[in-house]
């Protein structure tokens, strides 16, 4: 389809990330794999007196309810996405979603790395052959979450419309890398669990063959201070997100500005945002001395992929008045 074709296309304000659908599928199996590795843990902790099966299935809750903050985003932001008051759709729920996980993120570290240092100071008796065993198990259920919540880097495409009014707003259609901000949350969450376990076997192990009751605690503050960093990398991103803060490795301001300005037109205020994974609006206003419709300007445009929702102002050289 040529970009004149799709930008004639209807007028949509749907900005959920290309796999939506996929990926709020993948969290709801996460969940439900989660939530039966729990079930079965306190059960058999239970029934064979195993109080390290009980503690990690437990924990395993704790996970499951923080994995429902990714999940009910999608939900959301799915049956709310023709909401028409949500002014610019619903596509940045997730990274909303994403910000709550790294507040959560931080507190799983936070609560990890105090517990570590109790018993560094309090070393307790462990049972090694169990805690292994409850170690290798909860790594593999991570593993497996973790291949399920992998990001497949595709291509994210959108559709387009138009108005003849003066002020133009037209939705773009990308292909380009769309980075979803709360699947990456969820990712992270069973990340962490999956280093604990890898930090936890490796300290249990030489534990049980050299006595070091120490090295598990000690092994938990690394653990924590990944994690803390992971949060706070995700925070960053987020939040970025959540106040229209353009990145410095983003250059589609600078792509707006050399189309537009290509034949002499000058852009006077330009603000660029993103709307959703993979869409972007912008709010162009350019003065130049043959004012064109804005068709004119769109199909100027119409070649940055990543561009969703566009609004353009046009207004006459001030020397063009005068005369």
């Amino acid at each position: 389809m040529s970009d004149a074709a799709r930008l004639a296309t209807p007028h949509s304000h749907v900005f959920l990330g290309d796999n939506h659908a996929r990926n709020e599928r993948r969290t709801w199996l996460v969940i439900a794999l989660t939530a039966t590795m729990m079930v079965g843990e306190i059960v058999a902790g239970s029934v064979f007196g195993s109080m390290a099966l009980v503690a990690d299935g437990w924990h395993m809750a704790t996970h499951a309810a923080a994995m429902l903050i990714t999940a009910l985003a999608y939900l959301y932001a799915r049956r709310n996405a023709h909401n028409p008051r949500f002014s610019f759709g619903t596509g940045k729920l997730g990274d909303l979603a994403a910000f709550a996980s790294a507040v959560v993120l931080a507190l799983i570290a936070l609560l990890i790395g105090w517990e570590s240092l109790v018993r560094l100071y309090s070393p307790t008796a462990i049972d090694f052959p169990q805690a292994i065993a409850v170690a290798v198990l909860g790594l593999a259920v991570n593993l497996a979450s973790a291949w399920l919540l992998r990001e497949d880097h595709g291509h994210h495409h959108g559709h387009g419309h138009h108005h003849g009014h003066d002020h133009h707003d037209h939705h773009g259609h990308g292909e380009g890398p769309a980075h979803d901000l709360n699947l990456r949350a969820a990712y992270l969450h069973v990340l962490a669990d999956a280093l604990t376990s890898v930090l936890a076997i490796a300290a249990l192990t030489l534990g049980s063959l050299y006595g070091w009751l120490w090295l598990d605690p000690m092994m938990g503050i690394v653990g924590g201070l990944v994690i803390a960093r992971w949060s706070f990398g995700l925070v960053r991103s987020a939040g970025a997100v959540l106040i229209d803060y353009v990145e410095p490795g983003e250059d589609l301001p600078e792509e707006i500005r050399e189309a537009v300005e290509a034949d002499g037109d000058e852009i006077t205020d330009l603000h660029v945002w993103q709307l959703g994974p993979g869409h972007h609006g912008a709010i162009v206003a350019l003065r130049s001395a043959d004012p064109q419709p804005p068709a004119h300007y769109r199909a100027k445009l119409a070649h940055i992929h990543d561009l969703s929702h566009v609004t353009i102002e046009v207004e006459p050289k001030l020397a063009d008045l005068a005369a």
